[in-house]
């Protein structure tokens, strides 16, 4: 085993897309991890397809590498690769408890963006000693001068350490092991004390069971221990220990330090929590590692299985993705148009997209979600005070006293041009202007108070758009303020269909509700009679569309003669579609409520 001294634990932590998973593929090329036979593929540690076809980081991932630096002696690096977007900032959080250090990465053509300092803060938070590292040096754009500037100006960070490299060449990548070697502190913890184990990810085997990835603070584990976790009081014994490189690699033991994983034959999901703490059950801790904050959920949404069988193999599928993902929140729940299903919380849209894609992908199962939806405060006039995410659970208005829904403090960066048409976006979205500071000559700050509502359809999308890809977005959860809101029913043929009703502002509930009708209007297939399609909040009706019905031509065998014969015949068409309205069932296909609820909202342009 390595000594304790020549140990570094760092995370890598940047904005989304400033080259953290590229930069992590050059340090395992250089330790020479892989054998050569293409098995180096770029983002190696992005080991779902979603993750590759998206490009982004979901998951935080661990890779432990030798390395022997210029005084001769060999150093165990175990480098963390985090997620750089927004909505997994609770992954990076739980990265950065297992390290010392992290590695702050910056464009050297875009500079400091919004989950920059987003990030640099919470490594800061958790005393991590943080090493900038201009990023991209190759590019013909880049501008080291300005992100030197940076550095010292936004970041208050020292210049004089930024290393500069080029993640996608490779240059500079030895300097910056040498830095790693220089700056990250060694792990403390004594090797001979009862064991403290703080668990930062797991993941399910089917093989093996649960495969929990861990850094040891105190203490040795080992294969043959029998091991506790403090939070369920579960006892195991240690089947497998080792580190994390392209594969796992057993390693037998491992102390104080280091980071790695085990297994323990451990099938029953819910023993693990992520953020416990794992001992030995005959000579425990005195106390546990400090876990991790609760999350908590911003975005919520039902999910139903498309075919009503596979409901206990959804169920299966959101416990063991819960086991990966701790920031998932699921309770049961049920619909008279859909069946049975699961309300789920989220921290973001992309969350949403991201969980979504791994069931279908994962399981292999077909589902549903409904609208996503915030969780809103309604005062009622009996002194009670409910929190409301569902639609359905939504009080009858004359019984309440005011609504207050989640407001946030959306941080942006942009280019001075796009300035005029950001402030539109935002202001279109009821946003209230709290700064405006320009960072340099060519670069604007921004702060805007805004419901949190508004972010979740398509603002993210269309930031992006009207500054063509510059600006950068970060934002947190302040407080509630009132509002005006309103449930939208949407009623097919007069009947109310559950899993389309929203909550809604009133002022943007005639917008919403026409989108939805004009949507299952193309959807729906025709029927013999008329069927009308409405959106309505309470009795009145603020958007409808009508299916027209299949008709046929009744009149075709009259060739000329009398009007009143055709019109006669036209009438008994009329009655009996009219009666067979009143008896009618209308089919909605799956395919309308994945019209309505898949794609987001279209935004006036």
């Amino acid at each position: 085993m390595v000594a304790q001294k020549f140990k570094r634990n760092f995370c890598i932590i940047a904005h989304i897309d400033h080259g953290k998973s590229t930069l992590a593929d050059r340090f395992i090329e250089k330790a020479r991890l892989y054998t050569g036979r293409g098995e180096l593929l770029d983002q190696v540690l992005d080991n779902m397809d979603i993750e590759r076809e998206r490009g982004i980081t979901i998951k935080s991932q661990a890779v432990t590498i030798p390395y022997t630096a210029k005084d001769g002696n060999v150093y165990e690096l175990n480098l963390v690769d985090t997620p750089g977007h927004v909505d997994f900032s609770y992954e990076v959080s739980r990265a950065i408890s297992s390290c010392e250090g992290a590695l702050l990465l910056i464009d050297a053509s875009q500079g400091v963006e919004a989950q920059t300092l987003a990030n640099l803060y919470m490594a800061m938070e958790h005393g991590l000693e943080i090493i900038p590292v201009i990023n991209k040096i190759d590019l013909p754009s880049a501008d080291i001068p300005s992100a030197l500037h940076q550095i010292d100006h936004d970041l208050g960070l020292d210049p004089d350490m930024a290393v500069k490299v080029s993640a996608k060449t490779g240059e500079g990548v030895d300097n910056l092991f040498e830095a790693i070697v220089e700056y990250i502190p060694s792990p403390t913890g004594k090797s001979d004390a009862p064991l403290k184990a703080l668990i930062f990810d797991s993941h399910y085997d089917p093989y093996r069971g649960v495969i929990v990835h861990f850094r040891c603070f105190e203490g040795e584990i080992k294969t043959g221990a029998e091991i506790m976790f403090m939070n369920s009081g579960a006892v195991y014994k240690v089947e497998e220990v080792g580190i994390f490189q392209l594969d796992f690699v057993k390693t037998g033991a491992l102390e104080a330090g280091s980071v790695g994983y085990f297994t323990a034959g451990i099938k029953t999901i819910s023993d693990i929590r992520v953020g416990d703490t794992v001992t030995l059950s005959y000579h425990p801790a005195s106390e546990p590692c400090e876990g991790f904050k609760d999350v908590k959920p911003v975005v919520f949404s039902s999910i139903y299985p498309i075919d009503s069988n596979d409901y206990e193999e959804l169920l299966d599928a959101i416990e063991r993705l819960k086991l990966n993902d701790a920031s998932l929140v699921y309770e049961k729940d049920s619909s008279a148009a859909l069946g049975q299903g699961f309300r789920c919380g989220f921290l973001g849209l992309l969350h949403l997209e991201v969980v979504q894609e791994r069931i279908e992908r994962e399981a292999g199962l077909s589902i549903l979600f409904t609208s996503p939806s915030v969780k809103y405060k309604v005062y009622l006039k009996n002194g009670e005070v409910l929190e409301v995410d569902n639609p359905l659970d939504y009080p009858e208005p004359v019984k309440i006293e005011h609504s207050e829904e989640p407001y946030i403090r959306a941080n942006i960066i942009t280019p001075d041009t796009y300035l005029g048409a950001i402030i539109t976006l935002c202001l279109e979205k009821r946003g209230v202007q709290e700064s405006l500071n320009y960072i340099d000559e060519k670069r604007v700050e921004l702060v805007y108070s805004m419901p949190l509502s508004e972010v979740l359809f398509e603002f993210y999308d269309r930031l992006k758009s009207v500054s063509r890809g510059y600006a950068s977005f970060d934002y947190e959860i302040t407080d509630y303020r009132k509002t005006d809101l309103v449930r939208m029913d949407i009623l097919v043929n007069g009947e109310p269909v559950d899993a389309l009703s929203q909550l809604v502002f009133r002022d943007n509930a005639v917008f919403r509700g026409r989108i939805v009708c004009e949507r299952l209007q193309k959807e729906i297939p025709r029927h013999q009679f008329k069927i009308p399609i409405q959106a309505a909040i309470g009795g009145n009706i603020i958007a409808r569309e009508t299916i027209n019905a299949f008709r046929k031509d009744v009149t075709a065998k009259c060739y000329g003669g009398d009007i009143t014969r055709k019109r006669k015949l036209l009438e008994k068409q009329k009655e009996g579609k009219k009666r067979m309205k009143l008896v009618g069932n209308v089919e909605i296909p799956q395919k309308a409520f994945l019209a309505v609820l898949k794609s987001k909202d279209e935004e006036r342009q």
